[in-house]
This record gives structure tokens, sequence and C-alpha cells, in this order.
């Protein structure tokens, strides 16, 4: 007959100040207490002064720290006078690294892991590692720091008691306009990032995706020199990237998520229009599609619009 394992409080260690710690987990062995730590620590995504006195203190007592960019985090670290150990830890390599790692940690090493910006595992490598070395009955803990998503949510001006974070869309047309369609009827807010090279296309896949009228903010280099929060519909984005938005540096993007029980996702009044078109004036199927699919005619004509300059 299989038990299961109970769970129960043992001793894990000693936190960053030398006070004794305890976590639930269900190893009853008293293996725990002779292995490492591993601390997830957020860093600075632009603005050094936002390094946290705990991950400073964190940083210099650990033996190594696992980094997803060695020469940025050893930058970080020069900043603030501390030398340590890098490990190039990044999407390329953490299967093969982790091994390594959770070694170093079975045999009583504490470790870090740093992402190039912001916390690390959010649209970054490390989760694999931090499952593993859960399932080994080592010790994780969060050192929280700075975030792009909380960040830009901040400032956004749109709801932030619900949100979904959708990380980068998929490169290629087909599987980004597939997703974005999965999402047109979302409610929440919606948080993806962006690359600059892809700026253009993403926002106009989001106006067929989601409409013109759709409020929108975009965050561009959040908490660095030249940051700046640009608010205003998808039309209103689309309009001005490359002059009131530099194409320059590093994006992240809030989309308002569709109204409750609000009226048909843009690509769905896109299709009725395309069919009408064919056997209609292009007034009289405007009207006939705003009459099926609820929104105003003048919807119809922006999404018609954008997307023929698109074309």
């Amino acid at each position: 007959m299989l038990r299961h394992a109970q769970l129960r409080p043992v001793p894990t260690g000693r936190d960053e100040r030398s006070e004794p710690v305890t976590h639930y987990n269900d190893d009853s062995s008293g293996a725990a207490a002779a292995r490492g730590t591993l601390y997830v620590v957020g860093t600075p995504i632009g603005n050094l002064d936002d390094l946290s006195p705990r991950a400073r203190d964190v940083l210099g007592r650990v033996s190594a720290i696992a980094a997803e960019d060695t020469r940025r985090t050893s930058g970080l670290l020069s900043t603030i006078g501390l030398k340590k150990p890098l490990i190039a830890f990044h999407e390329h390599n953490e299967d093969r690294r982790a091994d390594g790692l959770l070694e170093r940690l079975a045999q009583g090493e504490s470790l870090a892991i740093v992402s190039d910006a912001g916390m690390p595992l959010i649209s970054d490598p490390g989760w694999r590692l931090v499952e593993r070395a859960l399932e080994a009955g080592i010790d994780v803990r969060a050192v929280p720091g700075p975030s792009a998503v909380t960040a830009a949510l901040s400032v956004s001006g749109l709801p932030t008691d619900r949100y979904v974070f959708e990380g980068f869309l998929p490169r290629r047309a087909q599987a980004r306009d597939a997703r974005l369609e999965a999402l047109a009827a979302e409610e929440r807010t919606l948080v993806f990032f962006e690359s600059v090279h892809r700026m253009p296309e993403t926002i106009a896949a989001l106006v067929r995706a989601f409409g013109a009228d759709r409020r929108a903010c975009v965050g561009r280099e959040l908490t660095k020199v030249h940051e700046q929060v640009f608010r205003g519909s998808l039309e209103t984005v689309a309009a001005a990237l490359g002059t009131s938005i530099p194409l320059l540096g590093e994006f992240v993007l809030v989309i308002e998520g569709r109204a409750a029980g609000g009226d048909a996702s843009a690509l769905d009044v896109k299709r009725v229009f395309d069919v009408l078109r064919r056997e209609l004036p292009p007034g009289r199927a405007a009207a006939l599609t705003a009459e099926l699919t609820g929104v105003s005619r003048n919807e119809v004509y922006k999404l018609a619009k954008f997307d023929d300059e698109r074309s």
C-alpha cells in the first residue's frame, strides 16, 4: 500500500542573517540541513539604485553566481564592490549546467541565480534548475527585486487587479497571429515583452487581433535614462512608432483586456467584412458587418483601412 509522505517542518539551514529558517518539505532524513541554498535574486532592470540591500548581501555571501549574461553581471558586481565566481547559465546551456550546480548545492554550497536584468525565470532560463533543486530537496528562496512586468503595469493606467503575462510572442507570423487570436477574448490585462526589431509587425498584428481602439501602454527603457511611457489606443501607438516612440531600446507592452461581455473580436469583424465586401460595396458591407457583430461602422472601417495599409 502506498503511503503519502507527511509534510513536516525540518531545518533547512540559516538565512542570510545567520538566523535559523524552517521550510516545509517531505525529506524526513535530515539530509536537507547539510545542503546549500539556491537563491533566485532580482537585479535592476536599468537603474542600479534599485538593487536591494538584501540582494547585495546575498550576492556577497554565496559561493558563486549563475548568470544569464556574465558580462552584465560582472559589471553589476563591480559597481557594488563585489567579486564572485560567475557561471554562464542561459537558455542554450541550462540543461548541461544544471547537473554541476545541483551537485555543488547538494555538497553544501549556496548559489545565486540572476538574469541579465529583473527577476530570473520570468521569460528567462532557470525554472528547470529550480524544479530539479526542489525535487532533490534543496532549499530554494526568492530575493525579490525589480520586474519590468510589474513596473509597466503600475504606470500603464490599465486595470491591474487581474492580468496575464505572455512573455514574447512567437517569432513566426502564423504562430504569432494564432496566439493573438486565442487571446482576443481575454478579459484580463495582457503584458508582452517585445524586441525593437519586431515592434512594427507586432503592433500591426495586435491591431488586427484586438481592434484599433483597444487601449495600450508602451514602456520603453523602463527605469533607464531615456525611459518613456506612451499611452493611447493601439491605432495611436502604431502611428507613433518611429516618431514619438523611437525604435530604440527594450519594450514592454501592456494591452487592455476585452470588455466583459464585449462585442466580437477584431479578427471576427475583419472576417465578416472581408466576406461581405466581395459581394457588396464597401459602405454596405461595413453597415452589415456592424449590424452582425455589434461593433460600430467606424470601427469596421478602421480595421479594414489599417489592414489594407499594412498589406
